[in-house]
């Protein structure tokens, strides 16, 4: 397991890949997010993207799980207060192939409870072009090395 002094700012992790379907996108969509570049290839042909995409909130949700997949299930974490930043910078398709890299970009030890530390790390989700297809800024509280 570890634990948050087994990071260092500047580290950057490699996490998953998966390919997605267009299946699992019109699913996703029909039950999430029903607008018809999501569950229509023939009406999102006419749409921006000119073919059917996912969510970004589906996107968001790979992401996770690749993250906890990947890395957090391997250590002592200890939940999240949320975003500082969430971008959808590239439409995701049926059939692409995504993977996480997560780097550390800045670490803090708690004040209040010593047995904890803060870590902002910053998520890209890259395609199989290696175009960032989102990226985030995200907090994460981790449990420091028992003394």
């Amino acid at each position: 397991m570890l634990y948050f002094e087994d990071f260092q700012v500047g580290q950057t992790l490699e996490l998953g890949g998966y390919t997605i379907s267009k299946e699992e996108i019109i699913e996703f969509a029909l039950k999430y997010d029903p607008q018809p570049f999501h569950i229509d290839e023939e009406k999102a042909k006419d749409s921006f993207f000119g073919t059917l995409v996912a969510s970004g909130w589906q996107t968001a949700g790979l992401y996770m799980r690749m993250l906890v997949d990947g890395l957090l299930n391997n250590t002592i974490s200890m939940g999240s207060p949320g975003l500082e930043e969430l971008r959808w910078l590239k439409p995701v398709r049926p059939g692409d192939t995504l993977r996480v890299r997560f780097t550390v970009i800045e670490m803090t030890t708690s004040r209040s409870r010593p047995n904890l530390g803060i870590l902002k790390g910053k998520g890209e989700m890259l395609n199989q072009n290696d175009e960032t297809v989102m990226s985030l800024i995200s907090i994460g509280f981790f449990g420091r090395k028992p003394e």
